[in-house]
């Protein structure tokens, strides 16, 4: 309050004007009556409480403050998890011993099953890779050299995703893993080729700079042509863009630098480490597998010369795939994300629109008590506010102790939450990528939009009540709050002003009385604390306690209320949402399990032309939902996209306009493939499955391209007709197509039919390449032979055409 200074001395002036307690509080003197001092205690209730007493937490059931804490932007969540999971034992230390310090739900249980699951299944793809590599070539050394080239690929991932900031999640985990199955093609494809000049009698020196440099074009063709597939995902706007481009580089990445090993290190091992063919022993295996292979071998250059001399048959059959997979393209559920259990749910209470909120807290108690019942449920907690509204969180057990998924586990709740009267537990699976949208109590939502409310209200519960009724639609509810109760006192104005009462007066009095009125504030040395005013609790119950309110006058008497003024009873709306400038009202549902978002999309529009809505309302899907449509309408335009760039860079290679044509010729049963693979293990077409197929386009034509690009060498170099040419290439590079999809389609398998944590996510991408691997090899050993040469004779065509026009005019004279 100020400071004494004298001589020497310094003096700090301070009062004791602070009160600490609400016992402090309660001896306070707030008047005199008859000579007796009247102090707060005797006409007030004073306890230490909380600041808002219409605010409740519950976990598993007892009271609870929930503390709920976010990592920052960049922050890795494992490691500041463990950092405030350290700091606990002393945060326990510092509070009362009545009370306990628990963590009653860590996301990051999830995500480290879901790391650890991923870490086993790219164990899994590289052993599955490197057994395909070791029974094509039945050597040691040659199984290890390009094994070699998975490890050093992957380092030099890792070390470029450090560089640009990436992290490990869920979406670059699946690039690692995918990509076990294309770094080592490169090398597959380098070191066979240098066997094969070894078993010819060269040295392991001369074989493996000839191999090198005859197969190096080849192996930038193909890898480059690759990495041309993930141009229009590095280039895809909006959310969905943004979440694969990670996905898209950690690819790219590890495919370049497996072609700058195949390349470089493979043949360096390749001369230093394999043997010439004289220096092999050989044992019984050896030659089982030798004879096994070459009569597959044999089986294929038999059925291939048939299939050269009938190659409508062929040719029909290519044209029959682009059919075919155009028609289920068109027939095959879509879907967004695929529905994850990730361990854990959530879930919005919806009471009735008049509950108080001593009534909302037992109805939250009563749900958490029902929720907390079940099997498969580890810990559960919730909240309410001074609302109509609740929130709940439920951690669920690991997936092997409970033995069934989250969806299940929330059809098995639904049925008991419906019986509770007058409030209504909505429950969703809590998802990895959920994208925008408004807070809802159900995980997709729809929303309207008019310029007047009267229309908005009439036609949004329409829509609801026919919502409910349709197939594959749960959990149907809106936002729309309109129905609340308001006590509106109505002031005799002219009364008012006779008793010397002024409005202003009027609203402090209520405010007091009612408003948990913030009059004063506690400071101690860490924390300050609100005090706060109302009316004691039984007031607070009914309209009725209006009657005892007193209000003062301007000459200091106090007036009853109910003398210049009466209460009518009336609805009122509790909120009133918007989109853009215009009043919205959104419909949330959830949808049944196995029925594709895709279903209820057309489901909900056919729904609105069934009710009539009018022109003046308007309707449209937000959050997931709307991405889901943005997604399936650029679909198309992503696939072409993927085409275009592909067909670019081969020409520029090849430079030529057929040959990319030629290449591109697999795709077809590469689509028709991944699809009838979708159809038959019941996986909606969704954006996983579509990265899926935009990867097979650069998968499969790497067969085409190895057959291709030696046809076209022995042409040149040994004159060859072309018919011989590609037979000769077809048969001498089955060796290495077998591998190269086989390495492709193991590396996948380990995702196809992975059960773990977070495995929905990564499945349909294992079913896609496994789909339209399988397919599209069994076809392209034979399809390829044949468009090349139809290819090749269109070419001749158009050569002659161009030289035929070409030509110059024999009467024109002759240029000086």
């Amino acid at each position: 309050k100020g400071a004494f200074a004298y001589g020497q001395d310094f003096w700090e002036i301070d009062a004791t004007d602070q009160l600490h307690k609400a016992d402090q509080y309660r001896r306070m003197v707030i008047s005199y009556r008859n000579g007796a001092a009247v102090r707060l205690g005797d006409i007030a209730d004073v306890t230490d409480s909380v600041e808002d007493r219409r605010n409740a937490g519950l976990a598993n059931g007892k009271r609870a403050v929930l503390l709920v804490i976010f990592r920052q932007p960049a922050a890795n969540m494992i490691e500041t998890v463990d950092r405030v999971t350290a700091m606990l034992p002393v945060l326990q230390a510092s509070i009362p011993p009545a009370m306990k310090l628990t963590v009653v739900m860590d996301r990051t249980t999830t995500i480290r099953a879901s790391i650890d699951d991923v870490q086993f299944t790219l164990m899994i793809s590289i052993s599955l890779v490197i057994m395909v590599v070791f029974i094509f070539l039945r050597n040691a050394w040659a199984t290890i050299i390009p094994s070699v080239a998975v490890p050093l690929s992957l380092l030099g991932t890792f070390a470029v995703m450090y560089l640009v900031g990436y992290s490990l999640d869920n979406l670059s985990l699946m690039a690692l893993t995918i990509s076990t199955g294309f770094v080592v093609d490169d090398a597959i494809v380098v070191i066979e080729n240098i066997s094969r000049h070894l078993e010819a009698g060269m040295t392991p020196m001369q074989a493996a700079l000839r191999g090198a440099r005859e197969i190096g074009f080849t192996v930038l063709s193909m890898s480059v042509s690759l990495i041309a597939v993930f141009i229009p995902i590095l280039l895809m706007g909006g959310i969905v863009g943004r979440l694969f481009r990670e996905f898209a580089v950690t690819l790219s990445v590890a495919i370049a630098t497996s072609l700058l090993v195949s390349l470089t290190t493979t043949p360096m091992m390749c001369a230093k480490y394999l043997k010439p063919q004289h220096h092999r022993r050989h044992g019984r295996a050896y030659r089982l597998s030798e004879s096994i292979f070459n009569r597959m071998v044999g089986g294929y250059e038999r059925s291939l010369g048939w299939v050269l001399h009938h190659p409508q048959l062929m040719l029909a059959v290519t044209l029959g795939t682009i059919g075919l997979s155009v028609y289920l393209y068109v027939i095959v559920p879509k879907g967004f994300f695929p529905q994850q259990d990730t361990g854990r749910l959530m879930g919005g209470i919806q009471g009735a629109q008049d509950i108080a909120f001593p009534a909302m807290k037992e109805k939250l108690a009563t749900f958490i008590n029902i929720v907390q019942t079940d099997p498969a449920v580890d810990s559960v907690v919730g909240f309410v506010g001074s609302g109509n509204s609740a929130r709940m969180f439920i951690a669920l057990k690991p997936l092997n102790e409970r033995k069934v998924s989250a969806d299940e586990v929330i059809n098995r709740i639904r049925p008991k939450t419906a019986h509770v009267p007058g409030a209504q537990l909505f429950l969703q699976a809590v998802q990895d990528i959920r994208v925008g949208g408004r807070g809802s109590n159900s995980q997709y939502q729809y929303t309207l939009r008019a310029d007047n409310l009267k229309d908005l209200s009439e036609w949004s519960q329409k829509l609801l009540r026919k919502m409910r009724t349709l197939n594959g639609i749960q959990d149907a509810n809106t936002d729309q709050q309109n129905k609340g109760l308001e006590l509106s006192l109505v002031i005799d104005r002219d009364t008012a002003s006779r008793l010397g009462v002024t409005p202003q007066a009027l609203d402090e009095t209520l405010y007091d009385s009612f408003g948990q009125r913030q009059v004063s504030t506690m400071y101690s040395a860490l924390n300050q604390y609100h005090v706060v005013m109302e009316v004691q609790q039984q007031y607070q119950q009914n309209p009725d306690a209006l009657d005892a309110i007193r209000v003062r006058s301007k000459d200091g008497n106090f007036v009853p209320l109910s003398n210049f003024a009466h209460f009518e009873r009336t609805n009122t709306t509790l909120s009133v949402n918007h989109q853009g400038v215009f009043p919205a009202v959104t419909l949330s549902f959830n949808l049944a399990e196995g029925f594709p978002l895709g279903n209820a999309v057309n489901e909900i529009k056919r729904a609105e032309l069934d009710i009539g809505m009018p022109a003046s309302v308007q309707g449209s899907f937000q959050g997931t939902a709307q991405a889901f449509q943005s997604s399936l309408e650029s679909q198309p335009m992503l696939i072409a996209a993927a085409l275009i760039a592909v067909y670019i860079v081969l020409g520029v290679l090849y430079e030529s306009y057929i040959h990319p044509i030629t290449i591109l010729s697999t795709l077809p049963s590469a689509g028709v493939g991944a699809l009838l693979a979708l159809l038959l293990t019941h996986v909606e077409l969704s954006v996983i499955a579509l990265i899926g197929i935009i990867l097979l386009i650069g998968i499969v034509k790497k067969n085409a391209i190895m057959m291709i690009d030696f046809a076209l060498q022995v042409e040149r170099k040994e004159h060859m007709s072309s018919r011989d040419a590609i037979y000769h290439a077809a048969v001498l590079r089955f060796r290495p197509i077998m591998m190269t999809t086989m390495a492709a389609l193991l590396g996948g398998v380990p995702l196809a039919i992975g059960g773990g944590t977070g495995s929905e996510l990564r499945r349909p991408l294992g079913i896609t390449i496994v789909g339209g691997l399988i397919v599209s090899q069994m076809l392209t050993l034979y399809t390829t032979p044949v468009i090349y040469l139809y290819m090749d004779r269109l070419q001749l065509m158009v050569s002659r055409f161009w030289k035929r026009h070409e030509m110059p005019d024999a009467s024109a004279e002759p240029a000086l």
